[in-house]
């Protein structure tokens, strides 16, 4: 087919996307973010080893943290590739794993663990309630067989935002290794990873940071990364040997997702330039709280206490009485430009809305505007 064939076929099915993701990713992204995916590179070619290279120095400065005492390793895949892959890398034969978890996330640690073949102990809260330091603390002290936890650090799940500094504290007074998922705060929410006491932390390319899918990040405490050489349940996710080949120049040790990493390094830009993660988390912040108001006024309460809410997603109840399905309402929203999350905790009637990605206040209002309509119309 010639190009020009191609182009008229594809401009006749498809256009782009006439709305927003209000969604924890993937997430809307600027158009800057999305074109600098229409150069094809090479995975060999210094200059696109050297932009791997930057964006993991810039990662570990995002996190406050640097070499040697810590590094960055980035790994194809979803987030749970990442969450796998340092489960499966990290934890010895000999080890033990406490999860310590508050909704669906932190459940699949458990089944990786399990698939794994990894010893765990589940430690579970509602998906409205966080994980206790002083519950983690009993734990360990009852177990001593105990040398690994992990949590959630924002649980999309409900949207909670679990003190993982206070659990931090506790893992480290007992000298335990401490392995973080926060795949949907970091950028979002300033994390000084060594200052929580957390020596592996996970995120992914199309959270805060506003990429797209592809890749994971981790950033690890290097002496003990370099301690599980040789132990990983998983050739293509041992964290270990992927770290080994990058750190000598930046080649991935198997084909990278070069368009992905392209978005990414743009997004790192535009984040510099927005004004950081504080100016980012304001940003989030300002939205989720507009958000919540807007909703509560229109007949839907948060299912979160405020003081746990975290600013990247809001479970919401539906109105007492509602006469309509979530299909409706995302149906009627998503014709009008935006796009809503279906509820996942499992105790409640909920659905779910993100700010996050490329997203204002001015999104916000709007959005409310839409859902008032839409009350009205299904209440005639």
């Amino acid at each position: 087919m010639k190009n020009g064939n191609h182009h008229r076929i594809y401009g006749e099915k498809h256009t782009m996307n006439s709305y927003k993701l209000l969604t924890p990713g993937p997430l809307t992204t600027t158009d800057t973010v999305k074109q600098v995916m229409l150069f094809d590179h090479c995975t060999w070619d210094d200059d696109y080893k050297q932009i791997t290279q930057t964006i993991r120095r810039t990662l570990l400065a995002l996190g406050h943290v640097s070499e040697p005492e810590y590094t960055a390793v980035l790994m194809q895949g979803s987030g749970t590739f990442g969450v796998e892959s340092v489960l499966t890398s990290v934890i010895g034969r000999e080890d033990k794993l406490l999860i310590a978890a508050n909704g669906a996330y932190g459940l699949r640690m458990a089944e990786i663990c399990r698939h794994a073949g990894i010893a765990y102990t589940l430690y579970e809260q509602d998906n409205h309630k966080r994980p206790q330091a002083d519950v983690v603390a009993k734990y360990l002290a009852e177990d001593l067989a105990i040398t690994h936890v992990s949590m959630v650090h924002g649980e999309t799940t409900s949207g909670i935002l679990n003190d993982v500094e206070a659990v931090g504290r506790v893992v480290k007074a007992a000298g335990k290794t401490f392995l973080v998922d926060a795949m949907s705060t970091f950028g979002g929410v300033d994390i000084p990873v060594a200052g929580w006491g957390i020596d592996f932390l996970v995120s992914s390319a199309n959270k805060c940071i506003q990429g797209v899918p592809g890749f994971s990040f981790i950033l690890a405490n290097r002496e003990k990364l370099e301690a599980s050489a040789g132990q990983a349940r998983s050739l293509a996710l041992d964290l270990y040997d992927q770290w080994k080949t990058m750190n000598e120049d930046g080649k991935w040790r198997f084909t990278s997702p070069t368009h992905v990493v392209l978005a990414f390094a743009q997004a790192l830009e535009e984040l510099k330039e927005e004004g950081g993660v504080p100016a980012r988390h304001a940003r989030y912040d300002q939205n989720q709280r507009l958000l919540a108001e807007n909703f509560r006024a229109l007949g839907f309460v948060p299912y979160l206490d405020p003081a746990v809410q975290g600013p990247i997603i809001t479970t919401f109840r539906y109105p007492a009485g509602a006469r309509f399905t979530f299909q409706q309402m995302y149906e009627y929203i998503k014709a009008r430009g935006y796009v809503l999350y279906p509820g996942k905790v499992m105790e409640a009637e909920t659905f779910r809305v993100g700010n996050i990605g490329e997203i204002y206040p001015e999104d916000i209002a709007k959005l409310s505007a839409i859902l008032a309509d839409f009350l009205k119309e299904v209440a005639a």
